[in-house]
C-alpha cells in the first residue's frame, strides 16, 4: 500500500525535513542558513505580503506537503499562520506539526488568531516568562528558546572604519513614537480612554508586571472593562499593544535620557529628533542595515548602550547577543533571564535600575582593559552557546521528542 502524506512516519532519518513558512522574511533567514549549515533538508515557502485567496493558499501548502513531504513546519511569531484557522486544517488533515518561535510578546499575536488548538502545535517562546501563560491558554507544548546570533553573517563588511559612526556611547533602537501611534490608531478608543491608556502605560512602565492586559485588570479595572467593551478582539490587541509600546517609549527616554552627559550617538527612526528636541549633546543618525552596517558600527562605540522594551521584562533581547558577537562591549539593563545566558560582571555588565546607568558609564568609559576582557568572553560565550545553530538543533530534538 502506496504511503500517503498523512500516514507517512515523521522524523524516520536522523536529521528531518522542514518546512520553513513566512509571509515576512524576518529571522526565518538565520534559521534558513543553520539548516543548510547543518545539512538539514528544508524547503522555504514564503507568500511575502501578497494577499492570496483561500484556493491558491490550500494549494500552495497542499502542494508543498505532498512534494517535499516535510517532517514538520516552522514558523516565526505565527507569520504566514492564517488567522481563520485554514493552515491549522490542513496540518490536522496531514498529520503535520507546527512549531512556532515567538521572538516577540506571543499575547500582543496570538489574540487574533482562531482555531489555535486544532494543529499538533509546540510554541517556543524566547521569554521564559510567558511559558505558563501560554500553557494557561490551553496550549500543551510549550519551550523556552532565547534568542541567538549568527556570527557568519555578523562579520564587518569595510576595510575602513565610518569615523562617523565612532562614539563614546551609542545607542541603536526604535524610539517606539511611530509603533505607538499606529497601534492607538487601529485600536480607535475614545479621547478619554486613549488619556486613560497613556496613564496606564506609565504605570505600567514602573512595575514589575509582565503583561499591560492582566495589569490593567488588577490595576485599573474600568479601564479594562473599558477596551474589552469595545467588543472587536483586533482592537482589544490593539490597544494592549498600544499600552505596551508607549510603556516602552517612556522606559527608553528614560534610560536614553541618562546617557545625554556622555555624548551618544543615537541611530534609529526619526522619532528621536522628536522626543529629544529641546536637547543637546547628541547625535542623530537614521537606521542603519542589520547586517550590512552593525557589525561594522558597534566595535566603533567605546559603550554600545542597550534598554529592553517593555513587552519583555523578564528575557533578554536581540542586542545583548549582537554586540558581543560583533566584538563590541555591551551595557545593558538587567533581565532576570540574563544569568543562564552569561556570567553578570563576567561576560556581561548590566545597571539593575536607570540612576545606575551615569555611574557604570563612567566606569567603563575610564576602563578600556575592562571593556575588551567582558567583550571577549562574552563573544566567547555566544560562540559556544548562543548561535542559531544551537537553537536549531535544540528546536529539531524537541520537535523529535515531542512528535516523533
Amino acid at each position: 500500500m502506496q504511503e500517503s502524506p498523512t500516514t507517512r512516519p515523521k522524523f524516520r532519518n536522523a536529521a528531518p525535513r522542514i518546512l520553513l513558512l513566512t509571509s515576512r522574511y524576518f529571522l526565518i533567514g538565520e534559521l534558513e542558513a543553520a539548516c543548510r549549515r547543518l545539512g538539514v533538508e528544508h524547503l522555504l515557502l514564503d507568500f511575502g505580503t501578497r494577499e492570496m485567496d483561500l484556493d491558491e493558499f490550500v494549494a500552495a501548502m497542499t502542494d508543498a506537503f505532498e512534494t517535499f513531504r516535510p517532517d514538520f513546519v516552522l514558523t516565526v511569531n505565527h507569520l504566514g499562520v492564517d488567522r481563520e484557522g485554514v493552515l491549522a486544517s490542513l496540518l490536522r488533515r496531514h498529520g503535520l506539526p507546527l512549531a512556532s518561535w515567538f521572538v516577540d510578546n506571543p499575547h500582543l499575536i496570538l489574540g487574533a488568531y482562531k482555531a489555535l488548538h486544532e494543529a499538533r502545535t509546540a510554541l517556543f517562546t524566547w521569554d521564559l516568562d510567558t511559558v505558563d501563560s501560554l500553557r494557561a491558554m490551553g496550549f500543551e507544548h510549550v519551550f523556552h528558546l532565547p534568542l541567538g546570533a549568527d556570527p557568519t553573517r555578523l562579520t564587518p563588511h569595510r576595510a575602513a572604519p565610518v569615523e562617523a559612526w565612532r562614539a563614546p556611547i551609542s545607542f541603536v533602537g526604535n524610539s517606539m513614537l511611530t509603533k505607538t501611534l499606529l497601534r492607538a490608531r487601529a485600536a480607535n478608543p475614545s479621547e478619554a480612554l486613549f488619556r486613560a491608556g497613556m496613564e496606564v502605560a506609565k504605570a505600567f512602565a514602573g512595575s514589575s508586571a509582565q503583561l499591560a492586559g492582566p495589569f490593567m485588570a488588577e490595576h485599573f479595572p474600568e479601564v479594562r472593562a473599558a477596551y474589552t467593551a469595545l467588543d472587536d478582539p483586533a482592537r482589544e490587541l490593539a490597544f494592549e499593544t498600544f499600552v505596551t509600546w508607549q510603556a516602552t517609549l517612556l522606559y527608553r527616554l528614560d534610560c536614553v535620557s541618562r546617557t545625554l552627559p556622555f555624548h551618544p550617538l543615537i541611530v534609529g527612526d526619526t522619532g528621536w529628533q522628536e522626543l529629544l528636541r529641546t536637547q543637546t549633546g547628541w547625535r542623530y543618525h537614521p537606521e542603519l542595515s542589520y547586517y550590512e552596517d552593525l557589525p561594522d558600527f558597534y566595535p566603533l562605540s567605546e559603550i554600545n548602550f542597550n534598554c529592553t522594551s517593555q513587552q519583555m521584562k523578564g528575557a533578554v533581547n536581540q542586542r545583548v547577543f549582537d554586540v558581543p558577537c560583533c566584538n563590541g562591549f555591551l551595557l545593558t539593563d538587567h533581565r532576570r533571564q540574563m544569568e543562564a545566558l552569561f556570567e553578570p560582571g563576567t561576560e556581561i555588565v548590566c545597571y539593575p535600575n536607570p540612576d545606575d546607568i551615569p555611574g557604570l558609564v563612567e566606569r567603563y568609559m575610564a576602563d578600556p582593559a575592562a571593556r575588551k576582557a567582558v567583550a571577549s568572553a562574552a563573544r566567547k560565550r555566544v560562540l559556544a552557546e548562543h548561535t542559531y545553530d544551537h537553537r536549531m538543533t535544540s528546536l529539531m530534538e524537541t520537535m523529535r521528542q515531542t512528535f516523533g
